[in-house]
This record gives C-alpha cells, sequence and structure tokens, in this order.
C-alpha cells in the first residue's frame, strides 16, 4: 500500500505541474485509436458505400421513383383520350355517365393499389430499420466491453513488469501513470486560453479557443456565451478529469483509473444521439452514467466544502443551495452536479439553450443571475477546480492510509 500511495502523490503533484505537454505520447490517444479502429470493424467509416446504402434504401422505400409517377401520367392521359373519343362517337348522355362512373372507381382501384404497395414498402423498410438498430445496438455493447478490458490488462501488464524488475521502477512506472490519468493543469490550461483570447484578442479568437475543448456550435457565441461554455467544460470536468479517475486510481491502482478513462473516452467519442451513435453509442453513454454517477456527487461536495474555504470569490452556502436545487436539471445525470454548485458559488447562470451541428437544443437554466457572467469566472472556476483536486487528492491518501492500517 505505501508504494501506491507514493505513486498516487508523485503521480497528482507531475499532473498538477506538467499537464499534458503536446509532444509527449499520451497513453488516451492510443484508446481513442482503438475505439477508432472498433468502430470501422464493427460498423464501417463515416460516411462509408455501406452507410450510404442504407440511407438510400431509407429514401428509396418513402419517396416514390418520378419515372413511374410520369409514366403513369402519360397512361391516363393516353386512357382518358381513347375515353373520350369512345364517348363522342356513342353520343349518348347515359354512355358518358357511365364512362366516367368507371374512369372513377378504375381510378380509386389503382390509388388503393400504390396506398398498399407503399405500405407494404414501408412496413419492409422499418422491419429492416428495426433489425439494424439492434444490430448496432450490440456492437456497441461489443466495444463497451473490448476497450475497457484492453486498457485494464495493458495497464496491469506493464505495472506487474515494472513491480517484477524493482519496486524502484514499479513506483516510477505507477506514478507516470497516475499523472497520464489526471488532467487538472491540461483543464486549467486550456480555459484559460479562451480567458486570455477573451481579454487580449477579441471575440474571434475566444470562438476558437473554446471550441478546442466544447462540442455546441461556438460560431454563434457571443462574449458571454463563450465565458459560459468555458466555466460549463471546467465546472464538468472537475469531475470527468479529476475526481472521478482519481477515485478510481485510488481504488485500484492505473489500472481502475486506465478503465475509467476508456469508458469516458468512448462517451467522448460514440455517445452521440444522431442517426449513426443513437444505438451503436448506447451501452458507452450509459456505462459513462454508471461510472460517473458516484464520482459526480462526492465531487459536488468536495467542491460545495471548497467554496466556502476559498475566499470571499465564493459563496458556500449559496453553493449548497443552488446544488440542491438544480442538480437534476440536465439530461445526463450527472453533469449538473458539479455545474449546479459553481452557478451558486460564483452567483452566476449557467446552461440554457445550445447549439449543436446547427440544431438548438432546449435546456433548463442551472443557477440564479445574480450578477451576469464575465471572463474573470473562468480564472476563478478554475481556482475552484484546483481547490476540489487537492480536497479530493488528501480525502484519497487519508482513504488508502486509514485501509494500510488495518
Amino acid at each position: 500500500m505505501k508504494y501506491h500511495m507514493i505513486a498516487f502523490f508523485a503521480g497528482f503533484c507531475l499532473d498538477m505541474l506538467f499537464g499534458d505537454p503536446y509532444w509527449l505520447p499520451h497513453p488516451i490517444r492510443l484508446i481513442g485509436s482503438l475505439i477508432s479502429s472498433l468502430e470501422r470493424m464493427l460498423i464501417g467509416a463515416k460516411g462509408s458505400r455501406k452507410e450510404e446504402k442504407n440511407l438510400h434504401r431509407v429514401e428509396e422505400a418513402v419517396v416514390e421513383k418520378p419515372g413511374r409517377k410520369e409514366e403513369g401520367r402519360e397512361e391516363q392521359k393516353t386512357e382518358q383520350t381513347r375515353k373520350e373519343r369512345q364517348k363522342t362517337e356513342q353520343g349518348t348522355e347515359q354512355t358518358a355517365t357511365e364512362q366516367t362512373a368507371t374512369e372513377q372507381t378504375v381510378k380509386e382501384e389503382q390509388k388503393a393499389k400504390q396506398t398498399i404497395k407503399k405500405e407494404q414498402r414501408m412496413g419492409r423498410q422499418e422491419e429492416r430499420r428495426s433489425k439494424e438498430n439492434s444490430e448496432k445496438f450490440r456492437k456497441g455493447i461489443m466495444l463497451a466491453v473490448i476497450v475497457p478490458v484492453m486498457s485494464a490488462l495493458m495497464s496491469a501488464v506493464i505495472l506487474l513488469i515494472a513491480y517484477k524488475l524493482h519496486p524502484i521502477w514499479g513506483v516510477m512506472i505507477e506514478a507516470i501513470m497516475t499523472y497520464q490519468i489526471l488532467a487538472a493543469k491540461c483543464l486549467k490550461v486550456e480555459s484559460m486560453k479562451v480567458y486570455k483570447s477573451l481579454k487580449e484578442e477579441g471575440l474571434a479568437a475566444a470562438r476558437k479557443a473554446v471550441s478546442m475543448i466544447v462540442g455546441r456550435d461556438t460560431q454563434v457565441l457571443d462574449e458571454t456565451g463563450v465565458a459560459k461554455a468555458a466555466i460549463e467544460t471546467v465546472a464538468e470536468n472537475t469531475s470527468d478529469g479529476v475526481i472521478a479517475p482519481m477515485l478510481y486510481t485510488a481504488l485500484g491502482g492505473p489500472m481502475f483509473g486506465f478503465v475509467y478513462k476508456a469508458i469516458n473516452t468512448m462517451d467522448s467519442m460514440v455517445g452521440y444521439k444522431n442517426d449513426r451513435y443513437l444505438y451503436f453509442g448506447r451501452a458507452a453513454a450509459k456505462l459513462d452514467d454508471a461510472a460517473n454517477y458516484l464520482p459526480a456527487r462526492i465531487c459536488a461536495f468536495l467542491m460545495i466544502g471548497c467554496a466556502f474555504i476559498g475566499g470571499k470569490e465564493f459563496d458556500g452556502r449559496r453553493a449548497f443551495r443552488i446544488y440542491k436545487r438544480d442538480n437534476r436539471k440536465h439530461a445526463s445525470p450527472n453533469s449538473a452536479q458539479t455545474e449546479a454548485v459553481c452557478a451558486g458559488a460564483l452567483g452566476i447562470q449557467l446552461a440554457g439553450d445550445a447549439s449543436y451541428f446547427g440544431k438548438v437544443v432546449k435546456k433548463p437554466y442551472i443557477g440564479d443571475p445574480v450578477r451576469a457572467v464575465e471572463f474573470e469566472d473562468i480564472r476563478r472556476v478554475n481556482k475552484l477546480m484546483y481547490l476540489t483536486a487537492w480536497a479530493g487528492e488528501l480525502l484519497c491518501l487519508l482513504a488508502m492510509w486509514g485501509v494500510g492500517t488495518l
């Protein structure tokens, strides 16, 4: 246990000091490459011929081919001309009435046949689509099993070899792996780029900077929207990028830590509700919700505690009150936990409607607009994130020490 504690604290300090330099190879990139490779194997590449073929089938089932429509119109015109000629030759009003009735009956029969055929085509297409969605869901479950298992095995083998060589090697490798699992410094660096852009470079640069850390459409954001997006990212990732991986690493070493990071990376890559990932990414999204359920709530209470001791910039009482009221105002069961605390601690209103891929998504507001959001709040939320990270580290070390003394 003492080796694990030393490596755990050393890895945390490395993250706080250095973050994630771009030049340094990172195992999360390997996990991302594994997910991309498995995705291509299981459901094909994005925009592949198979995907286009399935989309073409859907269009064919709903839209009638224009050629057939034109042919039907020509046939109807020919039939109408012939019948009008017969009507003239017969020259009786009674025959004309009968012809009109016959034409109406034929048209109704043709229309009924066309309706039946269209319903049959749509029924077959719906059945085919249902089978394809079920197959995507099964393949998504395969992805959600393979990636965490492979991540666990790879990290376990590396640690086992390192500790077999020598305990010092083991501690060094475990510390480096722990350092790569945590992301506090990286989160601060990337969000402070948005802060610097808003303060010195203007809105266009700030939109570009924030686009690197959020998934929403940033080109429509004003200065307040850019600041809010950065604040929400830091608030949510205080749990996802710092406290949750920290807790799992404390519990089971880097093996558990990388399993969590694999789950979190899968959700960020395939956990979308669009045509391609709605069924394929559902297992990964649900697994991520489950993995973050307890860490998100632990993080929220750590953050509330830090709001009480963080100085005049934060209001601990309001943070707790807003947390109790707004911690469920999000489609995700976990995201609003820390967002609600941050909104209350800073006295600002977060969330609300946002645009994704050109579509506006309706979201409830979190927090009360005690004051307007400003770019200085990005610096403040990073301070709160760092305080929470240190509180989480001390809590984990205390828990490991207590377990070690049993």
